[in-house]
């Protein structure tokens, strides 16, 4: 059983490395992304309005098919791979693939009719400012078919990873990226507002997307092609799990919109800060978070299908301290570098100063929440691998009333920082229900090794930390310096701080370090 335990944990670290370094790559395609997008547009009138466009079609996508459809049909797709024929299991694939493009094809054209009172919704403070109103909701209409092309994608991403695919799902976004980028290059000038370029380059990206996932899904078997028997068993029971599902595991989006929603009653800008705040966020959240979750996802289901819940909890346990080695040391130097950090990446062109400081306080802010918003993409697949949504939902519930409350009570003393810090808040409170749920679902799932892993993985955070500032006195900054001035500054502290981190982790035998460098030489070896 042991050796079984070690295979699943060799496992998930091939494959949240896999995932990890394919999403690395897509998120230096998207901090380049971000860096033309802040260069051209700067943040702004145009900038708020497209940023509030595009986040309805991409929370509708993390509810109506990250967060609902993928997670549910992952672990009832992977209990069919595995207790039943591969035969059935492809044909629940097709049932769900035709079940989903019916409901997305209805949610678009809802979605484009609506628009204006959507953005109404969404973003009131827009309402006062006829111009960026009326960009907002061209833009919404505009972009509202993503959410059809990238829902497909995220089903036929499921169905890789539960076939254990992970390279091709993962770099799909890359394509997004270029898209939208070369439409910014490019089109701009076409357009009369031309930040209309940007929505081009997302539809353009959907399609390319969907495209790219074709020739795996093939290269697996897997043809997918309409099948109407909605009244499928399977289909039925992805359909139970699918409403709940979507608060549950889109809860840090919705919190994330709720501050956009509060964000568009505060100065102009403010909804572009937090944006690209987020968006910093997001890096170590994607490269490592959502990797290790999207890795444990079909390992989870698995072990729950075959009935070994003693190897899903010390799964569980182990990926709670897969990523939070990485997530601590984020933390720390997301702190310590905030404004380096976002004076390098966007402070050009149309970005001043001031906007990478008001940049740099929401980044603080939602930086102190990223062992939440970590913890919580491997809580929450550990509940839909038991097939259970309706925790998830509940403390969803009770973080977005949390949510709600402190981002009014923050809002005006500490302006868009206060909804950031409100998010933060909310994720560790949906946290903490979750996990006393869990506990008491399937028994104690914490051991000394890990207890003692947290312990050291703290400490050469703090290392690091020293070094960082260490270097802070030798190599001075200071914001108004050139851009290469401030580039060398960031690469001395990451550099720095990372030596000084996984050396310390090495001198304090992390065991992390050896499950990574084990990984790598087993697949050196296998070359």
């Amino acid at each position: 059983m042991t050796d079984r335990h070690g295979s699943e944990n060799s496992r998930v670290v091939r494959a949240a490395g896999v995932v990890g370094m394919a999403t690395m790559l897509s998120r230096v395609f998207g901090f380049l992304r971000d860096m033309i997008v802040a260069g051209l547009f700067g943040a702004g009138l145009t900038t708020d309005a497209f940023f509030v466009a595009f986040r309805i079609p991409n929370l509708l996508r993390r509810l109506l098919a990250e967060g609902s459809l993928t997670v549910s049909f992952v672990p009832v797709f992977t209990e069919y791979l595995k207790n039943r024929t591969r035969e059935e299991a492809l044909e629940l694939a097709d049932i769900a693939f035709t079940a989903l493009s019916i409901l997305l094809v209805v949610v678009s054209l809802a979605g484009i009719l609506f628009s204006p009172l959507i953005v109404t919704i969404m973003a009131p403070g827009f309402v006062k400012t006829p111009s960026q109103y009326g960009l907002a909701v061209f833009l919404t209409r505009m972009m509202f078919p993503y959410i059809l092309l990238i829902s497909l994608v995220a089903l036929c991403m499921g169905i890789l990873n539960s076939l254990r695919h992970f390279a091709a799902p993962a770099l799909s976004p890359v394509v997004l990226n270029l898209a939208m980028i070369l439409s910014a290059l490019i089109l701009r000038g076409f357009f009369r507002e031309p930040i209309t370029a940007l929505a081009v380059g997302v539809m353009a990206g959907g399609v390319l997307q969907l495209a790219m996932q074709w020739p795996f899904l093939i290269r697996m078997g897997v043809r997918l092609k309409p099948n109407f028997r909605f009244r499928h068993p399977g289909v039925r029971r992805i359909g139970l799990l699918m409403l709940p599902a979507a608060f549950g595991a889109a809860i840090y989006q919705i919190n994330i919109f709720i501050g956009t929603i509060l964000a568009s009653l505060l100065p102009t800008g403010s909804v572009s800060y937090l944006y690209y705040a987020d968006r910093i966020v997001e890096l170590p959240l994607g490269v490592f978070a959502i990797a290790v979750g999207t890795a444990t996802l079909p390992s989870f289901s698995e072990q729950v299908a075959q009935g070994r819940f003693d190897e899903l909890k010390r799964t569980i346990a182990f990926s709670l301290r897969l990523i939070l080695f990485i997530t601590i040391p984020a933390t720390v130097a997301l702190i310590a570098l905030r404004v380096p950090i976002i004076s390098v990446l966007f402070q050009r062109g149309a970005f001043s100063i001031q906007s990478t400081l008001l940049t740099s306080q929401a980044l603080l802010c939602y930086a102190v929440g990223l062992w939440a918003f970590s913890v919580i993409r491997i809580i929450v697949s550990a509940f839909y691998s038991l097939q259970d949504t309706k925790a998830p939902m509940k403390a969803a519930i009770v973080a977005l009333i949390v949510n709600a409350a402190f981002s009014v009570a923050l809002m005006f003393p500490l302006q868009h920082a206060g909804l950031a810090l409100a998010t933060s808040i909310a994720t560790a409170v949906n946290v903490g229900m979750l996990w006393i749920i869990l506990r008491k679902r399937i028994g104690k799932l914490l051991d000394r090794e890990f207890y003692r892993s947290l312990c050291r993985t703290s400490l050469a955070s703090l290392i690091m930390w020293g070094v960082i500032l260490l270097i802070g006195l030798v190599h001075s900054w200071s914001i108004t310096e050139p851009f290469d001035a401030r580039l060398i500054h960031l690469i001395l502290c990451i550099a720095g701080g990372a030596a000084a981190f996984f050396g310390a982790a090495f001198l304090l035998k992390c065991p992390e370090m050896n499950d990574a460098i084990g990984s790598i030489r087993r697949h050196l070896s296998h070359r």
